[in-house]
């Protein structure tokens, strides 16, 4: 049976393509459908920064990565101007918080994304690459020594023209990243860049006023130091991201990303809950070809929607299964969200390392959805579905080759190697490889598209790591990471003088405060601004730099499907044509213990385990006490109890308060945790007695 042998049924939005749908629910916005001679432009340009970024992990440029960057910047940012459109409407964010309710078909860009760029954005094209090459012209300008190491001579001491180059590079960040994901995140740079040069006129008495900064001092800190347009963020999407991107697109075109939903569906297709089952297993697997969380849900939604239907899911419940599936890619081994490479390099580890500490977190996220899963299988007395799919070994032997790669990086890495060069060889071994299967080979013409594609899906991130800079060397420039810290710490300390209480607090208040910002911004920019802020705050208080790390990209990504603007939930709404704001709080349910378990590592030192950190036994008690968390979470959140029947409110109520003490992994906690857990288990059994005591039964009870 052919790869192709899932229902072929197609979602609400039957008009759509599902890779069309997906692109308009990604954290950036859809680009230009770019033809004729522009298209052969936009693919060269891209082939050559693939090029170079693939040169740059095996010959590095003699001067150093800060050169490498600013030739990297200067490929990508035009690029920019040449393929998303000037669209000034409001952000599909908003939107949807506004209408409250998510469209049946996502709305087509009517401002030119199916026309070719204008004459102003050739000329913003080609003032992005003056501005971009600028530091390492070899000229003399305006007083100031020509070429690359007189531009870095210079730092603390801009010249005119200098000044003016940066001025230009930060108007066309912006203007880049307004583009790409909208006005959001412009206006919070707006916000940083204003308090850095007004900050010397707030009361000197406030805990953020500082000296102030003249505009050339800002300038210097964005375009001529580590910490701005240079700094980490952009070093990560030009070293780690765009190599990633790339792979990811070989492995799509390959035809990876179909064979993994198809084998989730043969994997479960005799079970009850085989619907399910599928939707949950195929957005693990498809997190490694989808960075985007909306994107990934959409991708599955496409396949397992009509299967889902089939069986009984009403539309609001099943879009928060498939959002809660696709933002659990983001959070997945082996390719984790960008985010995570720029953990690494801020805490100076190894990818592998960072993979290492999200594994068992993973683990427990989707045994949750799992299990919320099969309970609301019970509950809703859903139907079997019958899936039609190959068995598992023949697919595992016509096909399972699509698994080799991944498993090639996680060896490489575990020998020592880069995660550069990692994923580069993988990326070799993905094209080898796909000649096994004639209709996927890689060919010369389509190995061209997976680079070109590869690189044109890194454009937004890198403009938003970019743009970052703005936030991180203002931070550091007016000293705001500490304010804001001590600020946090001094107001969880108002309420209690228990350490641990000011720390629990602390972590909660950081927990509310990252939920806020990534309803805005996209999940790698709201990762950056809360190391910078909140970071501290934890690290202050005696949480590891690894927990403290973790903490901050879990919430980060979990924007996607916090309520009220959850674009993994917007985009599930859209395939399934549910009602938004039900769909929203299925996926809250079915996404809760990615919210519990980050504050479970942050308030207790046995949580550490659950980071792989400190020891079998202490990782072993972690994980086992967290799990039977998030399972008795899963049995009060869906009021089932599998195997038994329904819980009411009370053995919910009992449930709840048992799950939360759980996590604060400590002895008697977990003491008390455990009791209130059997109690939940008792009522229910009491309550399964008295209603057959009672002659009542319950459709949709196990068989």
């Amino acid at each position: 049976m052919a790869e192709a042998d899932l229902p072929a049924d197609r979602p609400a939005p039957a008009s759509i393509d599902p890779r069309e749908l997906a692109s308009r629910f990604e954290d950036e916005k859809p680009g230009r459908v770019l033809t004729g001679p522009v298209a052969v432009v936009l693919t060269a340009a891209t082939l050559v920064i693939g090029l170079l970024a693939l040169w740059q992990v095996f010959r590095p440029l003699a001067q150093g990565s800060k050169y490498y960057l600013i030739f990297f910047l200067a490929g990508v940012l035009p690029l920019v101007f040449l393929a998303y459109p000037a669209d000034l409407r409001l952000p599909r964010r908003l939107r949807a918080l506004v209408t409250g309710r998510a469209p049946a078909t996502p709305d087509l860009d009517t401002t030119g994304s199916g026309s070719g760029p204008s004459r102003i954005d050739w000329l913003l094209a080609v003032a992005a690459l003056a501005a971009c090459l600028y530091p390492v012209l070899p000229v003399a300008l305006a007083g100031g020594g020509g070429g690359y190491d007189a531009f870095l001579d210079r730092q603390g001491l801009l010249v005119g023209m200098d000044v003016a180059m940066g001025t230009v590079l930060l108007l066309l960040l912006l203007e880049g990243c307004r583009r790409t994901t909208g006005w959001i995140l412009p206006a919070v740079c707006v916000v940083f860049l204003g308090y850095g040069y007004y900050g010397g006129l707030l009361p000197q008495n406030w805990a953020v006023a500082h000296a102030g900064l003249d505009f050339g001092q800002l300038v210097d800190a964005f375009y001529n130091s580590d910490s701005g347009f240079y700094g980490t963020p952009l070093d990560v999407a030009a070293t780690y991201i765009v190599l990633f991107t790339i792979y990811g697109a070989v492995l799509d075109l390959s035809g990876a990303g179909r064979f993994f939903v198809n084998l989730s569906a043969a994997a479960f297709r005799r079970s009850r809950t085989a619907a399910g089952r599928t939707a949950v297993a195929s957005g693990f697997l498809l997190g490694t070809v989808s960075g985007s969380g909306a994107a990934t849900t959409v991708s599955i939604g496409a396949v397992t929607w009509p299967i889902l239907r089939r069986a009984g899911y009403p539309a609001e419940r099943a879009g928060g299964m498939l959002a809660a599936a696709g933002v659990g890619a983001i959070l997945s081994p082996p390719t984790l969200g960008a985010a995570a490479f720029i953990i690494a390099e801020y805490l100076g580890v190894s990818y592998l390392e960072v993979l290492g500490w999200a594994t068992v977190p993973t683990i427990l996220y989707y045994l949750g959805i799992v299990l919320s899963v099969e309970i609301d299988a019970r509950r809703s007395g859903v139907r079997p579905a019958a899936l039609e799919a190959s068995s598992v070994w023949r697919l595992l032997a016509r096909s399972g080759y699509h698994f080799a790669s991944l498993f090639a990086i996680i060896g490489l890495l575990a020998v020592g190697l880069s995660a550069t060069r990692a994923v580069v060889l993988a990326t070799l071994l993905a094209v080898v490889l796909s000649f096994l299967d004639r209709a996927h080979r890689l060919t010369p013409a389509r190995l061209v598209a997976a680079l070109s594609n590869g690189v044109r899906g890194v454009l937004a991130v890198t403009v938003v790591c970019a743009a970052a800079g703005i936030i991180t060397a203002t931070t550091t420039k007016t000293g705001l990471g500490p304010q804001a810290a001590a600020l946090l710490v001094n107001a969880a300390s108002a309420a209690s003088s228990e350490p641990a209480v000011v720390l629990a607090l602390t972590a909660l208040l950081a927990a509310v405060a990252l939920s806020l910002l990534g309803l805005a911004i996209p999940v790698t920019a709201s990762f950056v601004i809360g190391w910078v802020i909140i970071g501290p705050a934890l690290l202050d208080l005696g949480v590891t730099a690894p927990a403290a790390a973790m903490f901050v990209f879990y919430f980060a990504v979990l924007s996607e499907v916090s309520p009220p603007t959850a674009l993994a939930a917007v985009a599930a709404a859209a395939v399934t044509g549910g009602r938004l704001v039900p769909t929203m709080w299925h996926t809250l349910r079915y996404a809760l213990p990615a919210y519990l378990i980050p504050l479970a590592f942050v308030v207790t030192p046995t949580g550490l385990g659950l980071l792989g950190i400190g020891g079998p036994r202490r990782i072993l008690v972690a994980a086992g006490v967290t799990a039977l968390s998030v399972a008795v979470l899963a049995v009060a959140a869906g009021g089932w109890l599998p195997g038994v029947g329904p819980a009411g409110v009370p053995e919910r109520v009992v449930g709840a308060v048992a799950g939360l003490t759980l996590l604060w992994l400590q002895p008697v906690p977990v003491a008390i945790g455990a009791v209130l857990a059997g109690v939940m288990a008792v009522g229910v059994y009491v309550r399964r007695g008295f209603a057959g005591s009672s002659g009542g039964t319950r459709a949709g009870s196990p068989a």
